[in-house]
């Protein structure tokens, strides 16, 4: 397989991630995806068809990164994967638009309940950890550890025009200038659960479900602070700063550990059942994803399940088919 270190995550936020085949690939890259290079000759273990998804932009590098290697093992697969957000990856999941949904978050039971009314079984898997980052540009060297209570204050509208003094007074005396994930993200509604408690976001926020928007607001601001996933803090660190949660900082290991609470998640792949049993290229394709997806999160910056997860999900996906 491509040797992958914290690929570029802009070519998969436009409105679709577009992958077709591949033409050619070493010997050694059909090796590692369980095709040699004779089979291929003989075209053995060739499949033709199409797979759509959608959902988290959070969760698409990893399914960029699948996408890609998958194209050299079965070039004659199709695999088109939008970006909507969570939310709105659910909605055309519920549609029947999709054989797949990236969520960055658990389904709510508003989403599974329609998905009942539409007839359509649903199987969900896990597919790598992170940890939402909040981060603060590289000039600011004062809200570099927040607590849970500061974030909230920080964070939650309550009519005034925040200062940074708000919220510390040996801080600057300067407005805060909020980035933060659209609403149809499931980041969005993960922090809203956890650090907003259901309240109101600062209305003053600059909402996008690109996650790149927010990086570049945060850089071009020295008041500015957002959050989004973690492989974004990791594509650009050099740019920004990570903010320590409670005195812990964003690490591989402290996201794995449980460490850094309360913002370590689970993310995930929703598959609609239906689709895996008529699909065989769809069926194929969440084989190999499931089978790699350890691999491909740690090189875009996410964290690995431990392998009987994967190993667990993969017999579920057998009783599917």
């Amino acid at each position: 397989m491509k040797k992958w270190k914290y690929v570029s995550l802009t070519a998969v936020l436009g409105s679709a991630l577009l992958l077709g085949a591949c033409a050619g690939t070493s010997n050694e890259e059909a090796e590692n995806s369980g095709n040699s290079a004779q089979q291929k000759e003989n075209g053995e273990g060739q499949i033709t068809g199409s797979v759509m998804g959608d959902g988290s932009s959070t969760v698409a590098p990893i399914t960029e990164a699948l996408v890609e290697e998958y194209a050299a093992v079965q070039p004659n697969v199709q695999v088109s994967v939008g970006v909507s957000g969570t939310g709105g990856g659910f909605e055309k999941f519920i549609a029947g638009e999709t054989d797949f949904s990236n969520a960055s978050r658990d389904i709510k039971e508003e989403e599974a309940a329609a998905l009942k009314d539409a007839g359509i079984e649903y199987t969900k898997f896990e597919i790598a950890y992170d940890g939402i980052t909040v981060v603060v540009n590289s000039e600011n060297d004062w809200a570099t550890d927040l607590t849970i209570d500061q974030l909230k204050k920080i964070w939650i509208e309550d009519g005034t025009k925040k200062k940074w003094s708000d919220i510390d007074p040996s801080w600057p005396d300067e407005e805060i200038v909020y980035y933060a994930p659209g609403t149809d993200s499931g980041t969005f509604d993960y922090f809203d659960e956890i650090i907003l408690d259901g309240e109101d976001l600062v209305r003053s926020a600059q909402l996008s479900e690109d996650d790149n928007v927010i990086v570049q607001g945060v850089v071009s601001d020295k008041n500015a602070i957002g959050f989004f996933g973690y492989a974004y803090y990791l594509e650009n660190k050099d740019k920004l700063k990570a903010v320590s949660v409670n005195g812990v900082e964003p690490t591989n290991e402290t996201i794995e550990n449980g460490e850094y609470i309360p913002l370590s998640r689970s993310l995930y792949v929703f598959v609609n059942d239906g689709k895996v049993k008529e699909n065989k290229a769809f069926f194929d394709f969440m084989k190999f994803s499931l089978e790699n997806a350890g691999d491909m999160a740690e090189a875009v910056g996410y964290v690995r399940l431990p392998d009987e997860k994967y190993e667990e999900g993969l017999k579920r996906l057998e009783e599917l088919k």
